[in-house]
């Protein structure tokens, strides 16, 4: 029956989504969309927003040196060039807006006894407000979302959006907490294609996305304020995630139902292998990385060319590529990424939440740094699909094993990179830029910089429609967001 139901339900969601959530275009005949619909349209948006073609991910992996190009494809020269203009990657700033947090913010004003459907929407919301302020800094945010009220928001400095993000997480667990309190009952959610309800969950996911933002901020803001949130999570006693987080409305073999990045990928509706598939490769760098550190990861994260018995990748920006680089020879996107048209969409692994608490208990913030570094390994190595993670964390190499790497923060970066590739890489770009690791990371052969951006430039869409409030567009690749500088 709850399968028959999904199927239903997903029929209707995936038909028109944003005609759909047109909400109120009539003020003399307003639509009433109920929260049990609206979520989940906000959820896929978000699944989207991190793993479409061109959205977050596919961004990380080419700024992180983990992606190229076969032979015979012209797809990434805007990446490789580091050609970062008011067009490179906009969706990132439009999209999470338009789509994403438009929806969001309508759940946030709904009555009372919708409160678990607003607290849900106050942690989606500081989940994008991040992302954005990692992305462009200084963002819209106490004016945005107004739909039609204000359309040329002003813009809020980026460590004010984090301060208030922070705060806004803490309000939506207790605002949850409230229900046992409230004298008005809250309405159970449904169709949260999440966690399906499970508000410890919702908690346990902000606590986790306080802790991103703890420890990205942590070298600015100092030990005091860190230690005494960190506190404020132990004591509120619910704890981080403890699996994957995924978006799954139920993905069809359907046109605009299929899993993002499958879609993207892997396949269409038909089978057919996507050109998107075909033209996107590893880069020769991690090939080598991953054979010269004994990493299983490589049979899963990459797939060897039908026509090659070894691993083979291409350098990002090479020029004259012959035909002995095309897609049946270099190592394609792999199986333990390419799950199916119907795999859950991860917005945030359990890998990345060990790897953050295994840094904030090496800056002395609690926790067994060692014991969290080994569990993100091993989360990576479970999402992934692939065995020997035992072995591979018993060889003596640096940033493989813990007791044999001397930088240990550079372990936990490099491993984080790792786990992170291909999955949630947009964190591994913003990483680097406030660590530097991993080390020796190359640059695109076409690139004329000494390194790769650290921010992306406000789009056309703010230029042209909020001219009085966008901000002078900082150096891409020198003017780093606030927490790194």
């Amino acid at each position: 029956m709850k399968k028959l139901l999904i199927i239903f339900f997903v029929s209707v969601l995936f038909a028109s989504c944003d005609d759909f959530l047109d909400v109120n275009e009539d003020p003399n005949n307003p639509t009433v969309v109920t929260p049990e619909l609206v979520l989940p349209v906000a959820q896929v948006y978000t699944g989207e927003y991190v793993l479409d073609y061109d959205m977050a991910n596919h961004l990380g992996n080419m700024l992180m040196y983990n992606w190229s190009e076969t032979y015979g494809f012209s797809w990434y020269q805007e990446e490789f060039d580091y050609l970062v203009s008011t067009t490179f990657h906009d969706d990132l700033f439009d999209d999470a807006y338009l789509y994403c947090l438009k929806h969001y913010k309508d759940l946030y004003d709904r009555e009372e006894k919708y409160n678990n459907y607003r607290a849900i929407s106050m942690i989606m919301m500081a989940y994008h407000f991040q992302m954005l302020v990692d992305f462009y800094g200084d963002v819209p945010y106490t004016e945005a979302l107004a739909r039609g009220g204000n359309p040329t928001p002003k813009y809020d400095q980026a460590e004010a959006v984090y301060d208030s993000i922070m705060i806004q997480l803490d309000d939506a667990i207790q605002l949850i907490n409230s229900e046992s309190t409230s004298e008005v009952a809250f309405e159970s959610v449904v169709n949260d294609v999440i966690f399906d309800g499970d508000m410890k969950k919702w908690k346990q996911f902000a606590n986790t996305i306080k802790l991103r933002i703890l420890v990205r901020e942590a070298n600015v803001k100092g030990d005091t304020y860190v230690t005494a949130e960190i506190a404020k999570i132990t004591a509120e006693g619910s704890g981080y995630i403890t699996s994957d987080v995924l978006v799954n409305p139920g993905y069809l073999k359907e046109t605009n139902k299929q899993n993002p990045f499958w879609d993207s990928f892997g396949e269409d509706s038909s089978g057919n292998t996507t050109m998107n598939h075909n033209a996107t490769c590893a880069t020769q760098f991690i090939i080598d990385y991953l054979v010269s550190t004994g990493d299983p990861r490589i049979d899963t994260l990459f797939q060897k060319g039908p026509d090659s018995e070894t691993h083979l990748g291409v350098e990002q920006g090479v020029v004259n590529l012959t035909s002995d680089y095309d897609q049946t020879h270099v190592s394609l996107i792999g199986a333990g990424l390419l799950k199916g048209y119907d795999a859950g969409a991860p917005i945030f692994t359990l890998a990345e939440s060990y790897f953050n608490q295994a840094e904030a208990a090496l800056n002395g913030f609690g926790g067994n740094a060692k014991d969290l570094y080994e569990n993100g390994v091993k989360a990576s190595f479970s999402y992934l699909g692939t065995e020997g993670v035992e072995d591979y964390l018993s060889q003596n190499i640096a940033n493989v094993s813990w007791d044999y790497s001397n930088n240990k923060l550079e372990a936990i970066i490099t491993q984080k990179w790792l786990g992170l590739m291909g999955v949630n890489a947009e964190q591994s770009w913003f990483d680097y830029t406030r660590t530097g690791f991993p080390s020796n990371l190359p640059i695109s052969l076409q690139a004329d910089t000494e390194d790769r951006p650290v921010r992306l430039f406000y789009p056309n869409s703010e230029i042209t429609g909020n001219t009085k409030n966008v901000p002078s567009q900082k150096d891409a690749f020198t003017d780093k967001i606030f927490w790194a500088e």
